[in-house]
């Protein structure tokens, strides 16, 4: 192919959602994901356009190996990190093409993100292309410079490693919205046995202040005690002249507190496979993580969409 330099910038526009999609669900993270996508358009403007057949495959190409090497990389940081790690929180509201499938929205999920974690980067990029991006095994193969025979078995060894951890269930979201919008009128109003009753027993809450904000450095288990440090750490990170706003974060309901247009904690509950109950509680106040959700990029929910 041959093209202008207008032209070539024209079509990398064209896969910048898909790359960036790609990214943040092999990373977990948005800044991390931005940088491989700017990093893929630079070696884009460089390519060797005799040797481009398909835009679309070498740029999934450029952008998948990019992120396998930065897991690798990742992965020596986060055995230092201060803390749990959580996946740095995505605005969504205003961009429905991120949950425009039920793949899609499933794998922004932090449950899912976090249960990613298990896997090599290799068996993570398989997983993510074929069953949620829906590449077919030839073409992964090519990506990941194997065979099809090769990312089969990855897949395999993928499955095997997630076990009882992967998720294949799907609650309602208007079950997520109300069931949200009772745990923050409980947590607002101090009510410790209301929230208990939202609680499974075997509840936890996942704190992640990256060592700079003051957090549990290991998840709280049982439903009394995280009753008790979600209500101690909501007043230490919430203050009381700041209001709590629903917003959709991750293709979930959110509970993110503002403070000048920007985010300064955010609070995303993971119910059980009834949707009647609250087994986990993800709370994220490293503002080193918070930088996109900005009031101007979070669609807030109202209450009627709450009822």
């Amino acid at each position: 192919m041959t093209n202008t330099s207008e032209e070539t910038a024209r079509i990398f526009e064209e896969y910048r959602f898909l790359l960036f999609s790609i990214a943040y669900r092999m990373l977990g993270e948005a800044s991390a994901a931005e940088d491989m996508v700017q990093e893929a358009f630079l070696r884009w403007l460089q390519a060797d356009e005799q040797a481009v057949q398909s835009p679309r495959a070498y740029l999934t190409t450029i952008i998948v190996r990019l992120c396998i090497d930065q897991l690798r990389s990742a992965r020596a940081q986060r055995e230092v990190y201060v803390g749990p790690w959580l996946p740095e929180p995505l605005a969504t509201g205003e961009h429905p093409e991120l949950v425009a499938t039920a793949e899609l929205a499933e794998s922004l999920s932090f449950a899912y993100l976090l249960m990613l974690e298990k896997l090599s980067p290799r068996e993570r990029a398989v997983l993510l292309l074929r069953e949620v991006f829906d590449y077919q095994y030839p073409e992964i193969a090519t990506i990941l410079g194997t065979n099809p025979a090769t990312c089969r078995q990855l897949l395999h060894r993928a499955h095997q490693r997630l076990g009882q951890h992967e998720r294949r269930f799907s609650v309602p979201r208007a079950q997520q919205e109300q069931l949200t919008a009772r745990f923050l009128q409980a947590t607002a109003e101090g009510d410790v046995e209301g929230l208990l009753g939202l609680l499974t027993d075997e509840a936890i809450f996942v704190a992640d202040g990256g060592g700079k904000v003051k957090a549990a450095l290991k998840p709280i288990q049982g439903a009394k005690r995280v009753a008790r440090g979600m209500l101690g750490a909501l007043r230490k990170w919430f203050p009381p002249d700041l209001q709590p706003q629903l917003a959709e974060v991750n293709g979930q309901p959110a509970i993110i507190g503002l403070a000048q247009g920007k985010a300064v904690g955010l609070v995303m509950l993971e119910l059980e496979p009834q949707g009647e109950r609250i087994r986990r509680i993800y709370g994220v106040v490293n503002p080193e993580k918070l930088g996109w959700l900005t009031e101007r990029q979070i669609r807030t929910l109202a209450s009627s969409d709450w009822s």
